[in-house]
């Protein structure tokens, strides 16, 4: 990639006032194999989250569940002096050594994620801080109430959602103000645009994971391909350039644990996709 590259999609304002660029960084990739432990190289992780810096990225997503607590220590011992990233992470899922994912929306526990998160990220505040997801076995609205007073006690600044359905997203709304919502989506599954569509009526930043989940698969693979060689790009960048145009609120966070990767990944912001590209992209079928 050229010493020029920078990212270049425009900005959003998170939560009304944390202005950062649409497309960020999600920091899953940098633990060890199924999310599990310290990757291979602590130092390479390190060089790559400050190449991610260094490239214009300045909105970081993480989790306390990833490694566990292993990304967030990794961000807190590369980005954490840097006042001009906004570093997002989540509580309420657990990661266990056999690679289950297992909600657990206690207050209580929560209450001490949050202070765990904080000492692992080296900050007196946490920028913003998602309920990662709805725990069948909790009252949702007891969970939500846990990060309003998390807010108020100055603990986080902005407060997330993840995984939610809009009558979710508006139950929490009454609770508290919701900053962002990060559910799966992307060119091939759009299971949730009733719930993008929640989020750009009321300005609240839709956080897609799973950005790419879908590039391979038929009916998708083949637009994307017809596409990137008209660009010179690949499928991916593609995948990225349509999330970025399909609604101002989007903030894509692709992750990697590799530096060609990410550069490739921040290349897909200054990648311009006409009408007839967006057409083309917009009538992949969801359902197919």
């Amino acid at each position: 990639m050229p010493p020029e590259l920078r990212n270049e999609s425009d900005t959003f304002d998170i939560g009304g006032e944390l202005t950062v660029r649409r497309l960020g960084y999600g920091a899953m990739r940098i633990t060890g194999d199924g999310i599990v432990g310290p990757p291979d190289s602590e130092s390479a992780a390190i060089e790559l989250l400050r190449r991610a810096v260094e490239l214009g990225v300045d909105f970081v997503d993480t989790a306390d569940s990833y490694g566990p607590g292993v990304s967030e220590r990794l961000l807190g011992e590369s980005i954490a002096d840097d006042d001009d990233v906004v570093v997002a992470s989540k509580a309420g899922l657990l990661r266990n050594g056999d690679g289950e994912w297992l909600p657990h929306g206690d207050p209580e526990y929560l209450h001490n994620q949050v202070l765990c998160s904080l000492d692992r990220l080296r900050t007196d505040r946490i920028d913003l801080y998602q309920l990662h997801t709805p725990d069948p076995e909790t009252d949702f609205e007891a969970s939500v109430q846990a990060f309003a007073e998390m807010k108020d006690a100055g603990r986080i600044e902005h407060v997330g959602l993840s995984n939610v359905t809009v009558e979710q997203l508006e139950t929490a709304t009454d609770i508290v103000d919701v900053a962002t919502v990060q559910n799966e989506y992307n060119v091939g599954n759009r299971d949730d645009e009733d719930v993008l569509q929640a989020c750009e009526r009321r300005n609240i930043g839709f956080i897609p994971w799973g950005p790419m989940y879908t590039v391979g698969e038929a009916g998708v693979s083949e637009t994307l391909s017809t596409v990137a060689d008209a660009h010179d790009a690949t499928p991916r960048q593609v995948a990225l350039a349509w999330l970025l145009e399909h609604s101002d609120v989007m903030l894509p966070i692709p992750g990697t644990s590799s530096v060609q990767h990410l550069e490739s990944n921040v290349a897909a912001s200054g990648l311009s996709l006409s009408e007839a590209d967006l057409a083309a992209l917009d009538a992949i079928d969801p359902q197919r």
